[in-house]
Formats: structure tokens, sequence, C-alpha cells
């Protein structure tokens, strides 16, 4: 059968084209793709190309499908795994693999990177058996989708409070996690993973006591408050608190301020900004744990870090890209319950031929993900700007009354309208 998809031939090469896929074999999966968000992960695929360290093939020769956060509809299975999945059912994919190679380790492919069958960013896909061997096609039972493509993003962000790690005097052994009780510092947290980090810290039963977050854009900073308020997080036992960091003449001062005189013990830095890295090794207190959550697409990125401190305050330093299928089912358990709800994260909506441009300029967009429904013709447009658009187009106006009725987030009603009443790509 046919299938649109963008796919990644070079640096800054990305196509959408209608090709035929291949008989889908015993071991594989059919699916229909219904979403699928866009990664900033993505944007480095496409600057990167085959230098990407996920990338498996020679794209000139075997391009890849991108995206990897989506989620759809299995439409055929395979014998193999007949008794495990069922035509009609919903899913979504841990796309960080670890299928192990020849020599048994773990390798870095993973849908959205190193596939020609199978990425977020198509109408059909066909899932490889090893998606399946690693327990990486995961049921999802939302009466939606685009919280299923959110699950994937979610799960990074369980994913490095997981990896934080502290220890104790006269022990190797290191206790994984955020210091439960202590204080936390999100630098530059109010992008869309920032405001997911917020409402996984406040939400998770291991929380800290105190959150710091900052960032250098009022705008943001206000939205983040309206969103995940200051009220909220003390209702979890968490003291919030929004600081804009621009205009200081000392931020380590006056976040140690806010954090009553004292240095943080988990830091998280969410932009691959070197001033921002540094900042945040500043400040740790003792036995203090820095993530370096934000990748950077420049391969010879770095920052000065104070070895002294990593030997004599006990510093330690983590980098987390992705996160696992433990992670990934957290994500989506911690969703159908109710207890996040990172619709938040959403504020561009577009269709299947919207994804190129997208992709490559996602560094140069504002606001946060880029909810992609695939079999849909849409330009990419915010959120906010349905309203203006709504005057010449009706289908706009009412997506944009719907929206209003939810605090002007994408939601349920909003979904299904788009569904009914989008064209086709």
């Amino acid at each position: 059968m046919k299938t649109k998809a963008v796919r990644i031939y070079g640096v800054q090469d990305l196509r959408l084209e209608e090709f035929e896929l291949p008989d889908m074999k015993e071991d594989e999966i059919l699916a229909r793709v219904v979403s699928d968000s866009i990664c900033m992960s993505s944007h480095k695929l496409a600057m990167q190309g085959g230098k990407h360290k996920r990338v498996r093939y020679d794209l000139t020769r075997r391009p890849a499908v991108i995206g990897h956060e989506f989620c759809g509809i299995i439409e055929k299975v395979g014998a193999k795994w007949a008794d495990r999945f069922t035509p009609g059912t919903k899913f979504a994919i841990q796309p960080a693999l670890n299928y192990p190679d020849a020599q048994g380790q773990g390798t870095l492919w993973a849908p959205g990177y190193s596939y020609e069958y199978i990425g977020g960013d198509a109408t059909y896909i066909i899932i490889p058996s090893e998606v399946m061997e690693m327990n990486c096609l995961l049921p999802y039972t939302g009466d939606n989708f685009y919280l299923g493509s959110l699950a994937e993003p979610v799960s990074c962000i369980a994913g490095a409070f997981h990896a934080q790690y502290h220890t104790r005097e006269g022990s190797y052994n290191h206790s994984m996690g955020i210091a439960e009780g202590g204080s936390a510092a999100l630098l530059a947290g109010v992008g869309p993973m920032g405001l997911g980090a917020i409402d996984y810290a406040v939400h998770n039963p291991r929380k800290p006591s105190r959150l710091v977050v900052t960032d250098i854009d009022d705008g943001r900073l206000a939205r983040a408050a309206r969103l995940l308020s200051v009220e909220e997080a003390r209702k979890q036992g968490v003291e919030l608190i929004y600081v804009n960091t621009k205009d200081s003449a000392d931020p380590v001062d006056h976040l140690k301020s806010l954090n009553r005189g004292k240095l943080f013990d988990d830091v998280f830095v969410f932009a691959p900004v070197k001033p921002v890295l540094e900042l945040g090794d500043n400040l740790l207190g003792h036995d203090g744990c820095l993530n370096f959550f934000a990748g950077p697409t420049d391969p010879g990125f770095s920052a000065a870090f104070n070895f002294y401190n990593v030997h004599y305050e006990a510093h330690h330093i983590v980098g987390t890209s992705g996160g696992n299928t433990d992670d990934m089912n957290e994500s989506l358990s911690m969703m159908a319950e109710g207890t996040l709800n990172p619709v938040f994260m959403v504020t561009h909506i577009g269709g299947l031929n919207a994804v190129v441009q997208a992709t490559l300029d996602l560094d140069k967009i504002p606001g946060g993900k880029k909810l992609i429904y695939t079999h849909k013709k849409l330009d990419l447009t915010a959120i906010d700007g349905f309203e203006e658009k709504g005057k010449t187009d009706p289908f706009y106006r009412n997506l944009g009354e719907i929206c209003a009725k939810h605090q002007g987030l994408w939601n349920k009603e909003a979904e299904e309208y788009l569904l009914a009443n989008a064209p086709d790509i």
C-alpha cells in the first residue's frame, strides 16, 4: 500500500513523498499514524544528516522517515505477534529501542531516525520486529491521540529525574533520583520540556520541597505561572518560584537567596547554552547533581565545569537523551490517571504538509510543541492564532471557539473536530 511520509536524505534535505510500502512480513505490524509531535531532536537530525548518531544507513540511498513522538492505530498484525496485538487498538512507541547488535551491545537505532518505513511523520508505517521484541510497542488507552504523542517527551523528563543520583559519605552506593524533599532548579525551564518537568516535579511522588524555575522572557514565565501555578504546587507540598534572571547582576547569589541562602541539590539545564550550563555548575551544593538535558547540535559544544568541586564537594553531572520503556509506561499511566496533563506543551497545530519547514525552522519558531495530524493538510498555526484566521475561515473560527472553552489549550473536542473537518493530505 502507499504511504505519504517526510523522509531525510541529508543535511537540511527533507522531502514529503508518496511511496509504496513493502509487503508486511509475518514478524511486522502495519499501523496508521494519527498524530506526531515535532521534537527538537528531529531538527538536530535535519541539521546533521548522515552524521547524526542514530542514522543507520546511507541516507542518499535509504532515506529514513522522521518523527518519533507518535500515536496511532494498529491496522494489521503479522502472525508472530497475533497473540499480543490486535488490529484496531491504539498504540504509542518508545523509540529508544536499545536493540542489541551482533556483539550484544545496545544500538542507537530508533524509529524517526534509523528506518525506511517507520517514523511519526507518515500516514502509514510498517513496525519492524525489533520494536516488539524490545517491548517498545505500547498500548495506549486514552480517548485521544495528542496525549499519546506527548508520552515520549514526558518519558524523557521522567528518565531525567530518575537518572539523577546522590551519594553518602563512606558508601559507594548511589541513591537514584532527585533528592527527595530537597531543592531543585530548572534553568531555561519554561520551554515545552521545561513545562513538562515542572508538572512532573510537582505531581510525582518523589518531589523537591522547593523548585526554582528560571527564564529570560517575562511572557514565557507568565504563561508558565498561569498553567502551572504556585498555588497548585503548594497544594502538592512544593514551593514553586518563577524568576527572570535576564537583568540579574549576580544570578548565582540571587537564586541562592530564593533557596534560603543555600545552593541546590539538583539542577536541570534545558538550553544548550554555555553560560546557562556554567550557571548550573555554580549553583550545585554539596553532593549536587547537574542534568544537562538539552542536547546540543554542535558536536564540539563544551563548557567549563569546576573539577575542584567534583573532588571536594562531590558534584556530579549526568546527561539523558530520551527515556526507557519503564519511563514511557510511567508517563502513559500518569496521564491515564490524570496525574499529568501535559497538553500545555502544545502551542501549534499542523498537517503533514507543514512538517518539512516546521522541522527545519523549529529553533526559530516561538512557543512549545508543534502537533501534527499526519492525514491532514493544514498550515502550521499557533493555537492563539485561530481567532485571527477564523475571521475569514470558519474551520479555524470553530477551532478557536472550542479551545477558548478549554483555557486556550488543545483538547479532545478540538482534536475530534479537526479529524472530522480538516482537509485530507
